[in-house]
């Protein structure tokens, strides 16, 4: 009953949409990301944008207006990883905050001592459990362009991780896949790249995703979008994973699979 009613008030917010083909096409042609999906997945891809801008509120930071054209670049991208996961993926917090470029936050950390300091940490992004995913334009204008690094889906990533807690690396799985698996993969996954990066070893994935298992997911799913290649060359069993959870395929979407 309920499920009938959603997908058809869902119906009704894609069939009552005000993006024109001409906004649909100036997005999509500014995501080289986006080349490679066919027909099926932009109609489902455009469904789900327009139920994210539906849901979601964007809000400017610092005097930053954020246009129509700003939140379709960012909510493309943050849609194409629940591209087969649904707009359900996202429930449970409200906005997007757009700064016009890096922001600097601050916040109070206590020591084992009980000792208070204050940090202060310039970011680009970040994503608050239940709260705003927060996005440095500038950063975000361009993070299409497949150069390995897509903030947008960082920090969304972060939010699929969220679904069950805290970000840590592992997000809810789907009942058809294998927790060990999992766990065994991006275990010595994570193990092995922290090694080369203290090795100074460059493959491909910004350092930053030896931080903590939470950025590893990240800084990979990114990645996994983008420069699929590199993780099926060194972490193939990561890749079988994230191709299981996201239930997508980039290397063939991009024509990179032999």
């Amino acid at each position: 009953m309920f499920d009938f009613f959603f997908k058809w008030r869902h119906r009704r917010i894609i069939r009552r949409s005000s993006i024109s083909e001409k906004q649909w096409q100036d997005a999509f042609s500014s995501l080289p990301l986006l080349a490679g999906i066919n027909a099926k997945e932009k109609q489902q891809l455009q469904e789900l944008t327009i139920l994210f801008l539906h849901y979601k509120a964007f809000e400017g930071a610092q005097g930053f207006v954020v246009t129509q054209s700003n939140a379709l670049i960012i909510a493309l991208q943050a849609c194409l990883p629940i591209l087969n996961l649904g707009i359900n993926s996202f429930s449970g917090w409200y906005s997007v905050i757009v700064y016009p470029a890096g922001f600097v936050t601050r916040r109070v950390t206590t020591d084992e001592s009980g000792v208070e300091h204050v940090v202060h940490s310039n970011l680009a992004g970040e994503s608050w459990q239940k709260g705003p995913v927060v996005l440095a334009w500038d950063d975000t204008e361009n993070a299409g362009i497949i150069d390995g690094h897509n903030l947008v889906i960082h920090e969304f990533a972060h939010k699929l991780d969220m679904q069950n807690g805290v970000a840590n690396g592992f997000p809810p799985l789907h009942a058809e896949m294998d927790t060990e698996l999992w766990v065994e993969a991006f275990s010595a996954g994570y193990k092995d790249f922290q090694q080369k990066c203290e090795k100074g070893k460059h493959i491909g994935i910004n350092c930053y995703a030896a931080t903590d298992p939470a950025e590893f997911f990240a800084g990979l799913s990114e990645v996994f979008f983008e420069h699929p290649e590199v993780i099926f060359r060194h972490y193939n069993n990561i890749y079988d994973q994230l191709r299981l959870y996201y239930r997508q395929d980039p290397l063939l979407r991009l024509g990179r699979k032999s």
